[in-house]
């Protein structure tokens, strides 16, 4: 058994989490690799030592003085030091990096993070410190280089029996540090997983992985055990974030199963994703999840579906604006364009108006306050009634749908109601699904 094992920020922000970190390591030697992110917050109204070095970026940039967060950035790491007694000069390390702070560049400057919590991880853990500039290999157009990424990252393997590695950067074409999106720590960690074919991706957060619907809305939701790699996809698109999708990727290819678990709480089984689960789940659906703030326009023209390429003209004037579309309900004669409010806001009267003179429909109507909750579940398609009991539900409730959308795999059904019913769906659904349990 091989695994990768990575830890998130919370699970390195202070001493007393490293040494969680430790116990964990130890007890399984199958973790051989790990890979750490840039500490981050001890409690809710703490600093992510990342955003503190994007700040500092930016008094650079402006010639702000910075020493007020060069303190609190060096404090952060010395305290680390200090309490776990180790060797290293992190003193020598932080005085030669705020002194080259004007010769380095922005990828450069936020990478640090996880470059000294990698360091200190590995006097720690007492494994070598392998840096990802040294392997990880990005192509010009900022994909992975996966031929040069997998010769380096075997190499590393073959010279350690165990390392440390910092997430979220690795090198371009040119030799120069580039960075992931932010919380590009978990997709470091599933590259390594598919450099290396792990037999598992474990994702050490402060989360005992999914649950079944936001727990601010639903009181003590079921933890989702087993989800795929398209279901987590479905719920992570529609808020029910954990991991980083574009993580999901690199294990999904080779169908590694990825673990989320909490650093706080190991004893919790977490959540496996992996494609093929054989396991039956307990409840006709796996999750929940949904999110306010979208605007349907919906556009009418008699005799529609005669005229060839209308919806196509329709979508092209949203196309020059740059807008994304979550949804297209239709009938025979007329269509609702589901957008996302923060994407029209400026904009949507100046659409409808190029619709009406372009287009010359009967009628553009955009309605906002509209929100969008989806029901996912693999096991959906196979227990017929799902969507007959979910929307008998919604309407015992006096829950009006304004649109309704399904995936053609039959893997999520998506419904459009008024922000003010938001909550109270997500309820109605649980309760229905989870609470009850039927089948």
């Amino acid at each position: 058994m091989l695994k990768i094992t990575k830890f998130g920020g919370s699970s390195v922000a202070n001493a007393t989490q490293f040494k969680k970190v430790k116990n964990i390591v130890e007890s399984d030697p199958a973790r051989q690799y790990v890979v750490v992110s840039a500490p981050g917050r001890r409690t809710a109204s703490d600093n992510k030592i990342t955003d503190l070095l994007y700040l500092l970026d930016a008094h650079r940039h402006y010639h702000v003085d910075a020493s007020n967060v060069t303190k609190i950035i060096r404090e952060r790491f010395l305290s680390i030091k200090e309490e776990l007694g180790l060797q290293i000069n992190m003193e020598k390390e932080l005085d030669e990096f705020f002194a080259n702070l004007s010769k380095m560049t922005q990828a450069e400057i936020v990478s640090r993070g996880e470059y000294f919590c990698a360091k200190m991880m590995a006097e720690y853990l007492g494994y070598a410190f392998v840096d990802a500039a040294d392997v990880i290999r990005f192509k010009m157009d900022k994909s992975i280089d996966w031929e040069a990424t997998t010769a380096k990252v075997k190499a590393k393997c073959a010279k350690y029996d165990h390392f440390v590695f910092p997430g979220f950067y690795g090198t371009d074409a040119n030799g120069h540090i580039q960075t992931f999106p932010r919380g590009g720590g978990d997709i470091t960690g599933a590259v390594l997983a598919r450099c290396i074919d792990a037999d598992i991706y474990e994702n050490w957060t402060d989360v005992s992985g999914f649950l079944m619907a936001d727990p601010r809305i639903v009181k003590n939701p079921e933890p989702i055990t087993h989800i795929t790699y398209s279901e987590l996809r479905e719920l992570s698109y529609m808020g029910a974030s954990v991991l980083h999708e574009d993580a999901i990727f690199p294990a999904k290819e080779k169908n590694i199963p990825i673990h989320i678990l909490n650093t706080n709480r190991p004893q919790d089984k977490g959540t496996i994703i992996q494609e093929n689960i054989d396991q039956p789940s307990e409840y006709p659906i796996t999750g929940i999840a949904g999110k306010t703030g979208f605007t349907s326009i919906l556009v009418y023209k008699k005799h529609m579906s005669n005229e060839v390429g209308y919806i196509r003209k329709v979508l092209s004037i949203l196309e020059e604006y740059h807008i994304s579309i979550e949804h297209i309900p239709s009938s025979i004669d007329s269509f609702s364009i589901v957008v996302a409010d923060k994407d029209v806001e400026d904009i949507l009267y100046e659409m409808v108006a190029r619709i009406k003179s372009e287009l010359k429909p009967n009628r553009v109507r955009a309605k906002s306050g509209l929100a969008l909750i989806s029901t996912v579940g693999r096991n959906m398609s196979s227990k017929p009634g799902t969507s007959g009991r979910l929307f008998g539900a919604l309407g015992a409730n006096h829950i009006n749908i304004s649109m309704i959308a399904q995936g053609s795999d039959e893997m999520n059904i998506t419904v459009g109601v008024k922000e003010e019913d938001f909550k109270k769906t997500i309820q109605v659904i649980y309760d229905t699904f989870v609470t009850k349990k039927g089948e």
